[in-house]
């Protein structure tokens, strides 16, 4: 086990979320007790061939063990490109760093598992390819030993949420707007348990909608989404899904929300324009949903939002509109901009893995109880 000293500690972390249009690449300071420090970042691009792959894989129900092996080696390929374009230009070298924590691509997350099997979550990656290629230890593999311990392996961001954002002299409410939404509540008292879950889709409906019909992979500022209107009775009807009304702990997936599930709830009759309107709002009311869910007394409400869709304009509109008495917050003011949250809690992860500390959050996935994540792949 690593004793703490003065000098700061570099880790990188690798994050590809469901969005599938790159990997983040972080590199972070971790020094004795403060909190980790942000100092550098990279965003490789996805390459076409790659994200028709990944994705193909993410909605299949066979797959060949050839497909799997190539996508997994494309795959690790891009991540070694973004470990080599984050740290070019810095005066850290690879040497330096002490693990890179890596995510992987998650293809299928099924906490509850399907009709009688076990419960399974899936995340495409070659952490021993990834530590030949960088000439780096490797930490992956975070989500199974909570699945393990009869956790839902998913959310874990909030543990780091905890490590930057908790106070206290005041509560925190964190917002992440990736593939899918998930909500942190930190109290200020250190003896309550922190709170997160997932509240339901975000940029995954959005993107996939917006693709199909605009060819492109996102809605710039939400202004496609502005164009259209509300549809009230579509929304009503993608509200009824279940999921909305299951009590925390909560993650879900592509295995649930995908644009299969959304054509079902649609009569034909819908402008394009009008059902991207409706998913936008589905994520806004969906949040607000969970906030209600965690009962927070009433008065001003900070909710530091982040993640790829903090920068979707029309979704932070609607956000608001939904949550009168909260003030959305960037994370940039404690040193962390919206994009790099989730990266940096795969590095923050990495470290907790090689120095023996818990990286779940009982409170937040149902697992047994505090557990070690990760398994550690030598350089």
């Amino acid at each position: 086990m690593k004793t703490p000293t003065a000098s700061p500690l570099y880790y990188i972390g690798l994050m590809s979320g469901t969005s599938l249009d790159g990997i983040d690449a972080a590199l972070i300071a971790i020094e004795n007790d403060s909190p980790p420090r942000l100092l550098a970042t990279h965003a490789e691009p996805m390459p076409d061939e790659l994200h028709r792959l990944l994705f193909k894989l993410c909605h299949a129900d066979q797959v060949s063990f050839a497909q799997l092996a190539a996508a997994e080696h494309a795959f690790c390929q891009c991540q070694a490109q973004a470990v080599q374009h984050l740290l070019a230009p810095l005066s850290v070298g690879i040497e330096q760093i002490n693990a890179i924590g890596s995510h992987g691509q998650t293809v299928e997350h099924a906490p509850a598992g399907h009709g009688d099997g076990p419960a399974y979550t899936l995340q495409l990656d070659n952490p021993s390819l990834l530590a030949e290629l960088t000439g780096c230890t490797v930490v992956a593999d975070f989500r199974r030993r909570d699945l393990a311990a009869g956790g839902q392996a998913a959310p874990l961001a909030p543990a780091f949420h905890q490590a930057l954002f908790g106070r206290a002299d005041a509560h925190q409410l964190v917002l992440n707007l990736g593939g899918f939404a998930n909500l942190t509540w930190l109290s200020s008292q250190p003896t309550d348990p922190v709170i997160g879950f997932d509240t339901g889709p975000a940029n995954v409906l959005l993107d996939g909608w917006f693709a199909l019909h605009q060819g492109g992979r996102f809605d710039q500022d939400g202004d496609w989404a502005a164009s259209g209107n509300v549809d009230e009775a579509l929304l009503a009807r993608l509200l009824s899904e279940p999921f909305f009304q299951q009590p925390p702990p909560r993650s879900t997936g592509r295995e649930l929300f995908h644009l299969d599930w959304l054509q079902k709830h649609l009569s034909g009759q819908e402008a394009a324009a009008d059902v991207q309107a409706t998913l936008a709002e589905l994520t806004a009311v969906s949040v607000a949903q969970g906030i209600e869910q965690l009962r927070i007394d009433s008065g001003p409400l900070a909710l530091i939002t982040a993640g790829g869709g903090a920068h979707n304009g029309y979704l932070m509109q609607r956000l608001a509109h939904h949550l009168p008495r909260a003030t959305l917050t960037s994370p940039a003011a404690y040193g962390w901009p919206e994009d790099w949250i989730e990266a940096g809690a795969f590095a923050w992860l990495a470290h907790q893995r090689l120095n023996h500390l818990p990286g779940n959050l009982p409170s937040v996935t149902g697992a047994q109880g505090p557990r070690v994540l990760g398994g550690i792949y030598a350089a």
